[in-house]
C-alpha cells in the first residue's frame, strides 16, 4: 500500500475515543485508558451511560479521572428524560470546574418503557417529544451557565459579600415538560458553555444536533452518506442564525485492529467499514485504520473520528500508538495540545454570556 503524501489542508482532523467497559467497576481501568488516550493527544474522550444500564455512572467516572488528567476532554452521557434539567446542568458545570475547562456534554434521552417504569412517571414518551425536551434543556442549560456572568463571584471582605447581584440573573424558562427559576448555584463554567455533543444519526435528534450541538456524531459506513449529514447539519446550523463553521461533525465507527497489522477483513472494502447490527465497525490493522480516516478528512467527509474500541484494552493500544503515531507522522494530526480547554481542542471559541451582551446592548 502507497503511504499518503502529507496533508497539507488547514483544516484540522479530530479525533475522540469511547472509555466504555462493561463491568469494569475499577476506577484504575479508566484511569489508564484515558491517560493513554491523552498522550496521544486525542480531542476527547466519552463514557456512555443510560438509565437502564448497567455500569457505573459516567459522570462520576469521569469526574475521577479529571484530577488524574491534565488537557484531554472528557464527554460523559446524562440522559435528559426522567432527569431534572437544573442538576443536570450543576453537574455538567462542575466537572467543568474540576477538570478545570475540559468537560463536556453528551445529551441523550431514554425511550424505553423499562427506563421509565424505574421512576413510574408514566409510559415512554416518543422520541420526537423526548427530544424536543432535550433541546429545551440544552437551552435552559446554557442560560444557568449565563446566569452568573465572569466575575460575579467576589470576595468583598469590607461588605461581606460573595456575590456582585449586578452580575447575576434571573432564568424564568417555562418548556413542554419542566419549568426553571433561576440563577445557577455554580458561577460560570471556565468554558462558558461545556462542550455539548449529540448523535445525530437518528432523524429526531438532527434538530437538537443542528440547535445546540458542537459536536455531532453521525453513525455511517458510507462516507457519501456522512458526507450528506455533514452538509444537512450545516444548513440547518445556519438557519438557525448559527455559523456552521462552528460545528464539528464526527463519523462514529466502532473498531476492532485484531491480533495485529493484517488487512482490512473482506466485505470492509479495503480498509473502510461495514454496518453491522450494533452500527458500522472496521475490522483490521492501524495501517488501514490510518488510511480510512486519512481518505475521509482528505475529502471533507466529516471533520474526524469518533472511535469505539471493541476490545477496549487491546484496541486502544493500537489505536494510539499504531494508528494516531501514522496520522501524527504525516503531519495530520496534532502530537500535544496547544490550548488548555477542550474548547481550545476542537478550535471553538468561548461563547459570549447572552445576558451580559444584552445589558451591555443596552446600555
Amino acid at each position: 500500500m502507497t503511504p499518503a503524501p502529507p496533508f497539507t489542508g488547514r483544516r484540522r482532523l479530530h479525533l475522540a475515543a469511547a472509555l466504555d467497559q462493561r463491568s469494569v467497576y475499577d476506577a484504575g481501568e479508566y484511569l489508564a485508558a484515558a491517560r493513554l488516550a491523552e498522550r496521544g493527544a486525542l480531542d476527547f474522550v466519552t463514557a456512555d451511560d443510560g438509565l437502564a444500564r448497567p455500569g457505573p455512572d459516567a459522570l462520576a467516572v469521569l469526574s475521577r479521572v479529571a484530577p488524574a488528567t491534565r488537557r484531554i476532554g472528557l464527554v460523559p452521557t446524562v440522559t435528559t428524560t426522567h432527569t431534572e434539567p437544573f442538576h443536570v446542568q450543576a453537574a455538567v458545570a462542575t466537572l467543568d470546574w474540576i477538570s478545570r475547562g475540559r468537560a463536556g456534554w453528551r445529551i441523550e434521552v431514554s425511550a424505553t418503557e423499562a427506563e421509565a417504569r424505574l421512576f413510574g412517571r408514566g409510559p415512554a414518551a416518543p422520541a420526537d417529544a423526548l427530544w424536543r425536551e432535550a433541546g429545551e434543556t440544552a437551552d435552559v442549560a446554557a442560560r444557568l451557565w449565563d446566569s452568573w456572568e465572569d466575575g460575579a463571584g467576589t470576595r468583598d471582605a469590607a461588605t461581606g459579600r460573595l456575590v456582585d447581584r449586578a452580575k447575576l440573573h434571573r432564568v424564568d424558562f417555562t418548556g413542554s415538560a419542566f419549568s426553571v427559576r433561576g440563577p445557577s448555584g455554580l458561577p460560570r463554567p471556565p468554558q462558558g458553555h461545556p462542550v455539548r455533543l449529540v448523535d445525530a444519526t437518528a432523524r429526531p435528534a438532527r434538530a437538537v444536533a443542528a440547535r445546540y450541538a458542537d459536536v455531532v456524531l453521525v453513525r455511517t459506513a458510507h462516507p457519501a452518506q456522512a458526507a450528506e449529514a455533514r452538509a444537512e447539519l450545516r444548513a440547518s446550523a445556519a438557519a438557525h442564525g448559527r455559523n456552521p463553521d462552528d460545528l464539528r461533525v464526527l463519523a462514529a465507527l466502532d473498531v476492532d485492529l485484531g491480533d495485529g497489522e493484517y488487512a482490512a477483513a473482506p466485505g470492509h472494502g479495503g480498509g473502510g467499514p461495514r454496518p453491522t447490527p450494533r452500527g458500522p465497525l472496521y475490522r483490521g490493522g492501524p495501517v488501514d485504520l490510518a488510511e480510512l480516516i486519512t481518505a475521509w478528512h482528505r475529502e471533507g467527509t466529516v471533520d474526524g473520528f469518533h472511535l469505539a474500541p471493541v476490545e477496549p484494552r487491546r484496541d486502544l493500544e493500537r489505536l494510539v500508538n499504531g494508528t494516531v503515531s501514522l496520522l501524527q507522522h504525516r503531519g495530520l494530526f496534532r502530537t500535544f495540545y496547544p490550548g488548555s480547554t477542550l474548547r481550545d481542542h476542537l478550535d471553538l471559541a468561548r461563547p459570549a454570556n447572552q445576558y451580559a451582551a444584552v445589558a451591555q446592548g443596552a446600555s
